[in-house]
């Protein structure tokens, strides 16, 4: 259904009451006017991470840049900080559709909460305009939530505000220039800053974001432009905008300070995104044998090539004066039963610990109730705002360290639980759910990747499994198949019937079986929302 049709922009569905003051002329005009700008650069870098992958499918592998040894050996610092975000020790996120979620994300005690239209937001077009909604009703302190017994309103002290849109290769289909689909980065940040810069500077904090899936610092330097551009045209200062790129990828790991130095005007800081990380390694390398890793609760951020990234994005961080922010730990708390959770919170001590001792200035957690147990660690053995001072001088890794492939088992244990967590997250996105708890552990967009594409890759290499079997088609198909029965067990017939199991299989076979490598499970699961 037609709604909007004018110099350019249309928006190609129905548009309810609440959600037309997110669409006005001026804000699509403001996102028509990004895309005639940006969209072409980046149709250009997308074709471009085809080539990259073309080579890493040749064999040659990646390393760091003698182009641009010059940034990386010469002193430079990242613009000054705001003061809001000086001390970040504690960010806990979550998906912006979810309002409850929103208020109980900006209340929890966190430092800073991030609004999430990526990872964890299952991007329906009624879901992708409630997050809008919330964030600006969030801005505007006017958010509330009424439920059964309970009105949900924003404390006086609220966690200082960020967003997350997706990443360049997401298109928002339901909004066309010149009769082309929107580049969902554009259309997400588009709509944030135009209803929200102003507002937020007023209040005296600023329009952050993180910036999800970045691959090398010629992205870095589009996203810095859209930031500029935009600055300009809504009358905000330059360098208001603050970003946080998101190391997620092999490639962006190898070119860190040209990340930086590209968005040094805008950029903060950078953040260890563990499970995308870990998805690039398994999809970069995917037709190499002898990458295959092991079972992924093997694949831990205490093994080599985990440990190389984080000491190298400390390292440089600090040395350009810009925040290291730390990783999701998975786990979330177990009702019910003490002893489990006790052992689910001590991992998250473990995982925090090991942060804050590396010498990240804060971390992530997916669940208010993980905020007091992180916010102990940092305060004990941090202390200060930050610690940029601590520069990090022994670290010395190499493009070996950061390709060190882990040693570990490779079982049918580790092929089935990745085939129940794909099935099971995939239905739950084509349900309209972005992250879903499952076996104790929140599970987004990232760790599902993870567990579909180590199923392809041991497929697609015949990889022989601890019990002596080969993975094949067969064997993967099999195994879906049953263990669809035990999901159909765990959740109860009439929840399993009422689902989207039979597509959510179909999808997680077709993506785990075929020749070709799905660059994002993300993609053709977009095209049944």
């Amino acid at each position: 259904m037609k709604t909007y049709n004018t110099n350019g922009i249309e928006v190609n569905a129905a548009v309810a009451d609440h959600h037309k003051a997110m669409l006005t002329e001026g804000a699509l005009c403001f996102v028509r006017d990004l895309v005639h700008e940006f969209a072409d650069e980046r149709n250009y870098l997308l074709e471009a991470r085809i080539r990259r992958q073309a080579e890493f499918d040749a064999g040659h592998f990646p390393d760091f840049l003698p182009e641009t040894s010059q940034i990386r050996s010469t002193p430079w610092t990242v613009f000054p900080t705001p003061k809001d975000l000086l001390d970040r020790r504690v960010e806990i996120t979550g998906p912006a559709s979810d309002r409850k979620m929103v208020i109980n994300g900006l209340n929890s005690g966190a430092n800073v909460y991030m609004a999430d239209l990526e990872d964890s937001h299952a991007p329906t077009w009624t879901g992708t305009l409630d997050g809008q909604l919330n964030i600006r009703d969030s801005v505007n302190k006017t958010i509330t939530c009424q439920t059964p017994g309970k009105t949900y309103t924003l404390n006086e002290q609220t966690a200082v505000l960020m967003m997350r849109p997706r990443g360049l290769h997401l298109p928002e289909k339901h909004i066309h220039v010149d009769g082309k689909p929107t580049p969902a980065s554009l259309f997400d940040l588009g709509l944030f800053l135009y209803h929200n810069a102003r507002t937020l500077l007023h209040k005296g904090t600023g329009p952050y974001a993180y910036i999800p899936k970045m691959e090398n610092h010629r992205e870095a330097r589009w996203w810095n432009d859209v930031f500029s551009y935009s600055e300009n045209e809504l009358g905000i200062p330059y360098g208001s905008i603050k970003a946080t790129p998101l190391i997620e990828t092999i490639t962006a790991a190898f070119e860190m300070h040209e990340i930086l130095y590209e968005l040094r005007h805008h950029a903060t800081g950078l953040n260890c995104g563990r499970w995308d990380y870990i998805f690039s390694f398994i999809k970069k390398f995917r037709n190499h044998p002898e990458f295959v890793l092991p079972d992924r609760a093997e694949v831990t951020m205490t093994t080599h090539f985990l440990k190389s990234y984080v000491d190298l994005l400390v390292q440089t961080c600090h040395q350009r004066g810009a925040h290291a922010m730390g990783g999701m730990a998975a786990q979330i708390p177990i009702k019910n039963d003490p002893a489990a959770n006790e052992a689910a919170m001590d991992k998250v001590r473990a995982d925090k610990l090991r942060e804050v001792l590396a010498g990240h200035d804060g971390t992530w957690v997916a669940h208010p109730g993980l905020v007091p147990i992180a916010r102990e660690i940092f305060d004990k053995n941090m202390g200060a705002q930050h610690q940029q001072h601590v520069a990090r001088q022994d670290v010395h890794v190499t493009a070996a360290d950061l390709l060190k492939v882990p040693q570990g088992n490779r079982t049918e244990h580790g092929v089935r639980y990745n085939t129940r967590v794909g099935i099971q997250y995939t239905e739950a996105l084509l349900r309209g759910q972005g992250c879903v708890p499952l076996y104790h552990v929140m599970e987004d967009a990232a760790t599902a990747e993870i567990s579909r594409s180590q199923a392809y890759q041991m497929r697609r290499h015949g990889v022989r499994l601890s019990n002596g079997k080969n993975v094949t088609k067969e064997l993967i198909t099999q195994i879906a198949s049953e263990e669809l029965r035990v999901i159909e067990k765990e959740i109860g017939s009439t929840r399993f019937a009422d689902g989207k199991f039979p597509l959510a299989t179909e999808l997680f076979l077709r993506l785990t079986t075929q020749d070709t490598f799905e660059e994002f499970l993300t993609i053709p699961s977009y095209e049944h929302l």
